[in-house]
């Protein structure tokens, strides 16, 4: 739902840095690029459905926490709890890209958080209710590809939105493609997908017994092999999805939500 005359700073809070444009102004993309990366980074600060432009000649992207119903082909589980099977082939793509989110920090942003310590890549939206994605540069395609991530929840705090991997997406992000989440407080899964100003569900949440609790690490995998995807929790197959709804050529991604901080690392793409 857009609105037509949102207040220039809603709540008191998250106004948009000077840099952005959205996809609805004269400039079609935004970008913003990370210090010292030839590498683009896009960036979104997000909160559900519902769009609102900040004034002043700055332009936000801010976005209303609830979901929506599902629309026209997607596919929705009502599989709670899905049979994990095997795991996917580890000699079948040999060709590994590795991408390095040490040059994915931001200085400052007005939507979310990042660092890079210890080897691994610290991530939160600013606020609960809010969820914070980056996304790779167009040649870190996903298509046809294994990509996988490595993350823990560092304060095993609980999160109504998840966090986990983006594929197939747009490389300007929200516009098109999946997100792949689980909320390990609950030990729960789901699947998205982004349409601009709008997250919706191919999987509703689902418990799984495959997600490590606490601040244990857990894997993400999503293969795509054709008009299939195998989604991989730690190994196993926790569920598939029809790629109806991927960007062609689309990219990877990280997803953040509720203000919970994530620490993620070894985000790479099987080939």
């Amino acid at each position: 739902m857009v609105m037509n005359t949102p207040p220039t700073n809603p709540g008191g809070q998250m106004a948009a840095p000077p840099t952005m444009q959205t996809s609805w102004d004269a400039k079609p993309n935004y970008s913003l690029q990370p210090k010292k990366s030839r590498a683009w980074l896009w960036v979104v600060g997000v909160l559900g459905i519902g769009l609102l432009l900040c004034g002043g000649g700055i332009a936000g992207l801010f976005v209303i926490g609830i979901m929506n119903e599902p629309q026209g082909n997607t596919v929705i589980s009502t599989d709670p709890t899905p049979a994990p099977t095997g795991s996917p082939a580890r000699n079948d793509r040999a060709n590994v890209e590795k991408l390095d989110l040490s040059k994915w920090v931001r200085e400052s942003s007005s939507f979310g958080t990042t660092e890079f310590t210890g080897g691994e890549f610290l991530m939160a939206a600013r606020q609960r209710g809010y969820y914070y994605v980056l996304v790779a540069p167009a040649e870190s395609t996903s298509e046809n590809a294994r990509a996988s991530v490595t993350l823990r929840n560092m304060n095993d705090a609980p999160s109504s939105l998840g966090y986990g991997l983006i594929f197939l997406s747009n490389p300007t992000p929200l516009v098109k493609g999946y997100a792949f989440l689980i909320d390990t407080k609950t030990r729960r899964y789901r699947v998205v997908r982004h349409e601009p100003s709008k997250e919706l569900p191919v999987v509703n949440w689902a418990k799984s017994d495959l997600i490590r609790p606490g601040t244990a690490e857990n894997t993400l995998e999503a293969d795509h092999r054709g008009d299939n995807i195998d989604l991989y929790i730690n190994g196993q197959k926790a569920t598939s999805i029809r790629n109806v709804h991927g960007y062609q050529g689309g990219v990877v991604g990280l997803y953040s939500g509720d203000g919970v901080r994530i620490a993620f690392k070894d985000l790479e793409i099987r080939r």
